[in-house]
């Protein structure tokens, strides 16, 4: 293991663009691009999941405008700006005006957050909404410098995010959000430059209905990378750190920086995005030695699980979905499906595009929010308490298909079924679940995809839609499910049907099964492969 002595500093946790190069810790140099993004417009909304570096890029930006030019010596914005001009800057972290109590309290929080800026600037007692006090501190700051002034907000739609499913309190939440924000537009005189960060996209319809001149950068090209770590900067500022795990892994230093890629590495935010790594997963990892699963853990919001089930999502088909930008990039109140919120909210990513039908692949990112989602779906969604799963079936289970020797595999699986607890509350729900071909499959994805094995449910092929295809690296597994029927009929229909024809052009080899639930006792019944 690495000692304290030879291991760098890793701004875990830290934010705050001043902190990090005085301190000395790591830091990847986005300043290029955070320069040619002032010079796109005057106000700027850019959209990326939690922990990924917005936060950051607002106080990179924030210590630019405030003309703080001995922070970015040696970084590449010195190539590119040649004036460095000092202007009144207001940084605004909505994320700690979240779970307030009431629209009076998102008041309260919201105006704390003006309260250093009117120390400096002054305050008029006749202003006494946030949105009063948002335009007159940047009123009076532009006339007490005489500069424009620059705003700002990172995490703008924090407070509104836990109430997506509370249809009757949101409005109240969002008129309170809306008064802040309307003064923006009409204090374009006073503001050099406005930038709006958040997880979800902004929508005309509502919070930022007065301000339609703002220009969202989320998915242009020449800008995907501004918040995360690409594939090419791993490779070089952190070409020691992978030297320095590997031997945690008992292997060489290209293969550990395979495992750090199947970990983290997936994101892409445009059409022509680099592949981009998640910066928090990837600095923890570095920072403890281990390949660890912390973004999963840390950022995964309850009103994303309350979604999900709200639009009864088929998590089966997370794996791969063909959709138009219009279908997850759109604002969200319009959401028919969670699709938006999954993608805005890193739990799908752009895998490739279609450039004649405008189409987009997306795709779970990695290896960790793949596990994540299975460790945090199986009580919603079957009823299963993660932690049993966890136990000695998983690695016996795991060890059997490494072993190709499926029968194995289902023998355990059986096992497993037959004594699992559920949790506490799912009995009704499952009496009437357990009796569907759609449960068991749930089942088995879930915890194929816990075990980090790839599987894709209702896959079509020319004779119809396979059950359920599990990729290994040397096998492929082409498996056909029944509640009816027996295990013998299910194999015949895969065979009638060629549903493992596809597969044979891909080098592995192919092991096909039938498979018969009970729904009883709520375990395989019996199965037959070939």
């Amino acid at each position: 293991m690495m000692t304290t002595e030879q291991k760098r500093r890793y701004p875990v946790g830290i934010q705050t663009f001043d902190k990090i190069i005085e301190g000395k810790y790591i830091y990847i140099d986005k300043t290029d691009l955070m320069w040619k993004l002032t010079k796109v417009s005057n106000y700027i909304f850019l959209s990326r999941p939690r922990r990924f570096g917005k936060s950051l890029l607002s106080s990179t930006l924030c210590a630019y405008f405030e003309g703080r030019k001995e922070l970015f010596e040696g970084l590449k914005i010195m190539q590119l700006e040649q004036e460095w001009l000092s202007y009144p800057t207001l940084h605004l972290d909505l994320s700690v005006c979240k779970s307030q109590a009431s629209p009076e309290a998102l008041q309260h929080a919201l105006g704390l957050q003006l309260e250093g800026f009117e120390q400096r600037y002054g305050k008029n007692p006749s202003e006494l909404t946030p949105g009063q006090r948002l335009k007159g501190v940047v009123q009076r700051a532009a006339e007490k410098t005489g500069r424009q002034v620059a705003v700002i907000i990172d995490e703008y739609d924090a407070p509104l995010l836990e109430l997506l499913h509370e249809e009757e309190m949101l409005p109240h939440y969002r008129r309170v959000m809306q008064e802040f924000f309307v003064p923006l537009k009409a204090l374009d005189p006073y503001i050099r430059f406005c930038f709006i960060t958040g997880i979800t996209k902004f929508s005309q319809l509502s919070i930022f209905s007065t301000i339609n001149n703002l220009k969202n950068v989320t998915m242009r090209p020449d800008f995907a990378a501004i918040c995360g770590i690409t594939e090419e900067e791993v490779k070089t500022a952190f070409k020691e750190d992978i030297a320095r795990m590997a031997p945690n892994y008992h292997c060489t230093p290209e293969e550990m920086f395979l495992k750090i890629k199947e970990r983290y590495d997936g994101y892409h935010f445009s059409e022509d995005s680099p592949d981009i790594y998640n910066p928090f997963s990837l600095l923890n990892a570095f920072d403890d030695g281990k390949l660890t699963s912390g973004w999963f853990a840390s950022a995964t919001p309850s009103y994303l699980i309350r979604q999900m089930q709200r639009f009864r999502t088929d998590i089966t088909q997370l794996e791969h979905m063909e959709e138009p930008a219009e279908s997850f990039d759109v604002p969200t109140e319009a959401m028919t499906t969670a699709l938006p919120l999954l993608y805005q909210s890193g739990y799908l990513t752009i895998k490739d595009y279609d450039r004649e039908t405008e189409s987009y692949t997306l795709s779970i990112p990695n290896q960790e929010v793949r596990i994540g989602y299975a460790k945090g779906l199986l009580p919603t969604y079957i009823g299963l308490d993660t932690g049993n799963v966890q136990m000695g079936f998983a690695a016996k289970f795991w060890r059997a298909l490494k072993q190709h020797d499926l029968d194995l595999a289902l023998q355990e699986m059986q096992a497993y079924l037959a004594g699992i607890p559920y949790v506490e509350g799912f009995k009704k729900k499952l009496d009437e679940a357990a009796t569907k071909e759609g449960f068991y499959e749930y089942t088995f994805y879930l915890i194929f995809s816990m075990l980090n094995v790839y599987v894709r449910t209702q896959v079509k092929c020319a004779g119809g839609r396979t059950d359920m295809v599990v990729y290994m690296p040397d096998n492929t597994y082409v498996l056909e499910l029944k509640v009816s029927g027996t295990a013998q009929e299910a194999l015949d229909q895969l065979n009638r049907q060629h549903y493992a024809l596809p597969y044979h052009t891909d080098g592995n080899r192919i092991v096909k099964a039938g498979i018969h639930f009970n729904t009883d006792t709520r375990t395989i019944d019996e199965w037959v492969t070939e």
